[in-house]
């Protein structure tokens, strides 16, 4: 069967990450600023391989002190670290979705992670445009990659959780 190749839709695509904050609510923040691409076997994704690559000074959370505050050395460190990348090691069918498994480079720190992709399904846009569709979710440990600024709470507890939820939706344009 012949490779296909698949560029993100960066126009339908986001990539979110949640974090808990003081413990009782979550906070969620965006990368706008990423790039991603998907190398499959005709349009069947078992065995893809993906990369992506995302720009740490796209961070938003919607507060400006917040988001400087996560790319100064406290935590990223953007101006040594300026992406987070990922590269696939294995996509395996489960159901109807896929598990990905990959390394994962945070702040020059690189670890194996997995992630679930439901699969939304292929489509053609009225442009005759070819897309796949995927719904990515996954948790990580902060700490894992250097990420370990913190502060104590009177009250117990810490103010950043170390879990992190990673959520995407990502739309990919079949490349002809």
């Amino acid at each position: 069967m012949a490779t296909t190749k698949w560029a993100l839709d960066p126009t339908h695509s986001e990539l979110q990450f949640k974090v808990k904050h003081l413990m009782i609510t979550t906070v969620t923040g965006s990368l706008k600023s990423f790039s991603a691409e998907l190398t499959s076997e005709g349009d069947e994704f078992e065995n893809a391989e993906i990369s992506f690559k995302g720009d740490i000074d796209s961070i938003d959370t919607g507060n400006t002190d917040r988001d400087n505050h996560l790319k100064s050395a406290d935590f990223f460190d953007a101006e040594k670290f300026a992406y987070i990348e990922f590269k696939s090691s294995s996509v395996e069918k489960d159901g109807s979705d896929y598990i990905v498994k990959g390394d994962l480079t945070i702040k020059g720190e690189t670890k194996p992670v997995k992630l679930t992709a439901e699969f939304g399904g292929i489509a053609t846009d009225p442009w005759g445009n070819t897309k796949a569709g995927f719904t990515l979710s996954g948790k990580i440990n902060r700490s894992d990659f250097g990420l370990t600024w913190n502060a104590a709470l009177e009250t117990g507890g810490v103010m950043v959780s170390e879990e992190v939820r990673l959520l995407g939706e990502l739309q990919f344009v079949k490349q002809a």
